[in-house]
């Protein structure tokens, strides 16, 4: 049984350690967050700590999907503050513990994350994620749309170049 929670300024920065983990685990398994190998727990733990002012500002809304004991999921939303752009946020981290995959917890946290952005305003989410993976496949059968293929736009942990798809979904409609 998995619970999704939207974490607070101060359950962010008790789950730092957890969050650091799963994200250390993600890229070790070969996917494209915009991190090279070696990433290991410590430079996690940074990248996290460095998140903890928009989570405090309200610009980055973190959910975790918690297990029986550890953090198997997570989602972020980064809304937009451009007088011309608070009606759309992104999709940023998605991330599922090899382990975990399969249970319909990514499904659940995309979900969650739209109902948010919606419940905030927000009529249009964005996203990208490396062309060919199992997380773009996702998008398209949960009603993303993609709009278009760059090649060779971000490196995967190995360093090599990969093609990316971007996607849209509007909200409310």
């Amino acid at each position: 049984m998995h619970t999704i929670d939207r974490l607070s300024a101060d359950a962010f920065s008790d789950s730092v350690d957890d969050l650091a983990d799963l994200l250390a685990h993600t890229v070790e398994g070969g996917a494209s967050l915009g991190f090279l190998s070696p990433f290991d727990q410590a430079s996690a733990v940074v990248w996290w700590h460095a998140q903890a002012p928009a989570v405090a500002g309200g610009d980055l809304a973190v959910w975790a999907c918690r297990g029986t004991a550890r953090i198997d999921a997570t989602i972020s939303l980064a809304l937009v503050r451009k007088p011309n752009g608070r009606h759309r946020a992104e999709i940023v981290k998605l991330m599922v513990r090899r382990d975990a995959r399969g249970q319909g917890l990514a499904r659940a946290l995309l979900a969650t994350a739209e109902q948010a952005a919606l419940d905030a305003g927000v009529t249009l989410l964005l996203l990208d994620t490396e062309a060919g993976s199992p997380a773009e496949h996702l998008y398209l059968a949960d009603g993303w749309t993609r709009y278009g293929i760059v090649p060779g736009y971000a490196a995967d942990p190995g360093g090599v170049l990969q093609d990316c798809s971007f996607f849209y979904k509007r909200l409310g409609a």
